[in-house]
């Protein structure tokens, strides 16, 4: 079964940045869409980017311009780069592939003010 194991996240003040990576591993013998959801306390689970294998993407009005999702196919990786973070961007991050049906564990992204 292919896993999706997530890094990053943390505490960062207004303003700052930080790096969400996604890494699939296990039995992958190719890797289509990605995308990166959060959820935030009383909130439904939202898509905030996707990308598909040819680089396409696609961003919430709300991160426009100011996030950005990558991928390494060579490393089957997948990473949001999040910069000018809000107090509303706090929320727990999860990557997702709908290929296999499966999610990373999920982590906490908390932007101070």
């Amino acid at each position: 079964q292919v896993e999706l194991v997530q890094s990053g996240g943390g505490l960062v003040q207004a303003g700052g940045s930080l790096r969400l990576s996604c890494a699939a591993s296990g039995s992958i013998f190719s890797i289509n869409a990605m995308g990166w959801y959060r959820q935030a306390p009383g909130k439904q689970r939202e898509l905030v980017a996707a990308i598909t294998s040819g680089g396409s993407t696609n961003y919430a009005d709300s991160v426009k311009g100011r996030f950005t999702i990558s991928r390494d196919n060579a490393k089957n990786t997948v990473y949001l780069q999040m910069n000018s973070l809000k107090p509303e961007d706090t929320a727990v991050y999860y990557c997702h592939a709908p290929q296999y049906v499966i999610w990373g564990q999920g982590t906490q992204v908390t932007v101070s003010s």
